[in-house]
């Protein structure tokens, strides 16, 4: 087929369209029926600024550019800062939003919503794979296996790992973890991670955002819980803390105290088996 000068003139002025992203975010950790969970870790809010960058044409039919900035409605203290960390690990600028302006339907956090209020997205599971799927687009190259593994693990994460990791009354309210006690699916989790660095080929992602965030969430609410019996899984937790962007997402106290509990745990002997960090 034959371009005309035309259509090859459409096509460069599209290959050189800027895109501007802000996002931003802030985290509180609520019961499904709005109240708290209080425990004694003050975290840090953060602003992104706007980044401008040009966006390549990268298949043969024309790629649509985004033109996006997006606004993350929540506190510290909630399920927002897995989302912080998630933008901060894919390089995915961020605005925190005012919390009375929150687009959510039921008024809860976290929500995500682009300027022109044209995209909402809640839970935190649906905001990571926006996230992911959508504003990180031009930040990853994944190929189409590991984009699937991330996305699985970042479900699972949300539909079998969160009720292992809170056991909530009937009215929502979490009173207790199931970690404290032997299950069958940490095992699994355990035998797949003595194999593994990390949940994906690849090296680190987003599925180990989504998961590592419900298991860290655990030893800060639930302080002196002991998880030694899966040694893979403390190591695993103690890597994913001592990231620089979960410290940036969650507070450097929170961080150093997960470290430090992870390491009483055994969370520092796996590490002499991967030779990493």
């Amino acid at each position: 087929m034959k371009i005309t000068s035309l259509q090859f003139s459409l096509f460069s002025l599209l290959a050189s369209t800027l895109i501007q992203c802000s996002q931003s975010f802030t985290t509180t950790f609520s019961n499904k029926d709005g109240s708290t969970i209080n425990r004694s870790f003050q975290g840090n809010k953060f602003d992104i600024t706007k980044r401008v960058g040009i966006v390549p044409l990268m298949k043969k039919n024309s790629l649509l550019s985004l033109s996006m900035s997006l606004t993350l409605y929540g506190s510290q203290g909630s399920r927002s800062p897995l989302v912080n960390w998630a933008a901060y690990e894919l390089g995915v600028p961020i605005t925190m939003g005012d919390l009375s302006k929150n687009p959510h339907p039921f008024r809860q956090i976290p929500c995500l919503s682009d300027e022109n209020g044209e995209v909402t997205v809640f839970e935190s599971g649906a905001i990571l794979t926006y996230i992911y799927t959508v504003a990180g687009l031009e930040k990853h190259n994944d190929s189409n296996a590991r984009k699937g593994a991330v996305l699985s693990w970042i479900t699972w994460a949300n539909a079998s790992l969160d009720p292992i990791c809170f056991l909530e009354t009937p009215e929502g309210k979490v009173y207790d973890t199931g970690l404290k006690n032997p299950n069958r699916r940490i095992d699994a989790l355990d035998k797949i991670l003595s194999k593994q660095e990390f949940l994906v080929d690849g090296g680190f992602s987003v599925a180990d955002v989504a998961v590592a965030s419900y298991l860290l969430y655990v030893p800060q609410f639930f302080q002196g819980i002991n998880l030694s019996r899966w040694p893979n899984v403390v190591r695993y937790m103690k890597d994913c803390a001592s990231r620089p962007h979960y410290g940036e997402a969650f507070g450097s106290g929170v961080q150093q105290y997960l470290i430090e509990s992870l390491d009483a745990m055994g969370g520092g002997e796996k590490k002499k088996l991967f030779g990493m960090f």
